[in-house]
C-alpha cells in the first residue's frame, strides 16, 4: 500500500462516476507574461496592447494553453491529484480569456477503469459563467494497491 500518498490524493479504488473538483483563478499580466517565458510563445496577441486591439480580440488576451493548465492544475492536485499521469486531452477554444478575468475550471468523471487504472475527465473553463474551453482528459489514477 501506499503511505505516502498526499493528502488530498484520491486513488483510482475511490474515484466515483460524477465526481468533480474545480478551481477558480484570477489571470494576471504577470501569468500572461510568465507563461510567454516558459513557452517561448510571444504571440503579440498575448503580449501588445496595440498590435492586439486590431485583432477579432479587440484587446489582449491570454494563451489558450495557459487556460488549459487550469484544467491541468485540478487534475494534478485535487481530481485524482498527486500522482496522476495524463494519458491525453482534448480541447476546444470557445472563448477568450483576458488579463484580468475570473477563470473557473471544472473536471467531472465521466468513466472509470478500475484494472488499468484509467479515468476519463470532462473538463471546462469558464469566465462569468460562459464556457471558454472544453474538453475531455484520460488520466492514469494513482492507486494504493502499487508503490
Amino acid at each position: 500500500m501506499l503511505d505516502n500518498l498526499p493528502r488530498g490524493t484520491i486513488c483510482i479504488e475511490d474515484i466515483e462516476m460524477g465526481m468533480s473538483r474545480d478551481l477558480r483563478k484570477q489571470v494576471t499580466d504577470s501569468d500572461i507574461e510568465m507563461f510567454a517565458t516558459v513557452s517561448t510563445d510571444r504571440n503579440p496577441v498575448h503580449l501588445d496592447d496595440d498590435y492586439a486591439q486590431d485583432t477579432i480580440f479587440e484587446g489582449r488576451i491570454a494563451h489558450g494553453m495557459l487556460t488549459a493548465g487550469l484544467i491541468s492544475a485540478v487534475i494534478g492536485e485535487q481530481l485524482p491529484g498527486h500522482g496522476t499521469v495524463y494519458l491525453g486531452q482534448t480541447l476546444k477554444f470557445l472563448g477568450p480569456v483576458r488579463p484580468g478575468d475570473m477563470v473557473y475550471a471544472e473536471v467531472r468523471v465521466t468513466d472509470i477503469d478500475i484494472a488499468k487504472r484509467r479515468v476519463k475527465l470532462d473538463c471546462h473553463c469558464a469566465v462569468e459563467g460562459k464556457k471558454v474551453l472544453v474538453g475531455e482528459a484520460t488520466v492514469l489514477a494513482p492507486s494504493r494497491k502499487f508503490d
